[in-house]
């Protein structure tokens, strides 16, 4: 006869140990934890890709960014000179020795460069012209195809630009207002050395932006235009459309006249 409370004694201890033994198998707080846990991953992931469309900087963006860093020294310049850079420096008997870059040098963080230069002698003088062999990226745009020691980036010099002559302006004389006024354009395969004292001149300038005949304000960009920078730091790019009339008033720091800046 079978003795149901003896193998109730030896069932009690087993039952009783499942059933309060956890579950091993997965519940409803585990489930939610690996969710957690996986939704947190993924929004890292995206976070860490880039965005859809971006990319390495285009080079019309590098640049516009080249100019900016220039009128940033341009500025910096002023803070301490109370003036914008002359376009060039002239010897006694008015020829232009040295030009804004080299004294931008200092500003662009190239003071290394700037303590090789050597004033006592013309740009491309004995020593200095060791220097000119050396390329600068900061005054080069990497759209340019010219030698590598050429210069992309230049001050448009006539009577009433920022740029006047040898001597030097202040944001005050610049009356038509900063964000209006033109401080340095893009001009591609120039032939001029950075460290040479030449830059565009205002007839050259008005031609037009990419100018079918003659150099001026003109680019090697993808889908035309060239860029400037404006005094107050802020880069545009000038289609090859903009009327003349409108590129000589923004070139033009006193003319009195009203403007509109291009909005592309």
């Amino acid at each position: 006869m079978i003795d149901r409370r003896s193998i109730a004694q030896r069932l009690g201890p087993m039952q009783a140990t499942s059933g309060n033994r956890p579950s091993e198998g997965i519940t409803l707080p585990t489930v939610v934890g690996w969710v957690l846990i996986g939704l947190i991953c993924l929004l890292v992931i995206a976070l860490l890709l880039p965005a859809p469309g971006s990319g390495p900087p285009s080079i019309r963006s590098q640049c516009r960014n080249n100019l900016k860093q220039l009128a940033l020294a341009m500025h910096n310049y002023h803070d301490i000179y109370h003036c914008f850079p002359p376009p060039y420096i002239a010897d006694k008997n008015g020829r232009p020795i040295h030009s804004w870059r080299a004294l931008l040098l200092p500003f662009l963080d190239l003071r290394p460069l700037y303590a090789q230069y050597r004033f006592d002698e013309p740009w491309n003088g004995p020593h200095n012209r060791k220097l000119a062999e050396k390329p600068v990226d900061e005054f080069r745009c990497p759209a340019d195809t010219g030698r590598g020691t050429d210069s992309s980036y230049f001050a448009v010099v006539g009577a009433n630009t920022v740029f006047p002559g040898a001597g030097p302006v202040r944001i005050k004389d610049i009356t038509d207002g900063t964000v209006k006024t033109i401080l340095l354009v893009e001009a591609a395969d120039s032939g001029i050395n950075w460290l040479e004292p030449r830059d565009l001149s205002y007839v050259e300038a008005v031609r037009g932006i990419n100018p079918k005949s003659g150099w001026g304000i003109s680019s090697h960009h993808k889908g035309g235009g060239a860029c400037v920078v404006f005094a107050d730091g802020s880069a545009d790019v000038l289609r090859d459309d903009i009327p003349v009339e409108q590129l000589q008033l923004l070139l033009e720091r006193n003319d009195g006249h009203e403007v509109s800046r291009p909005d592309y």
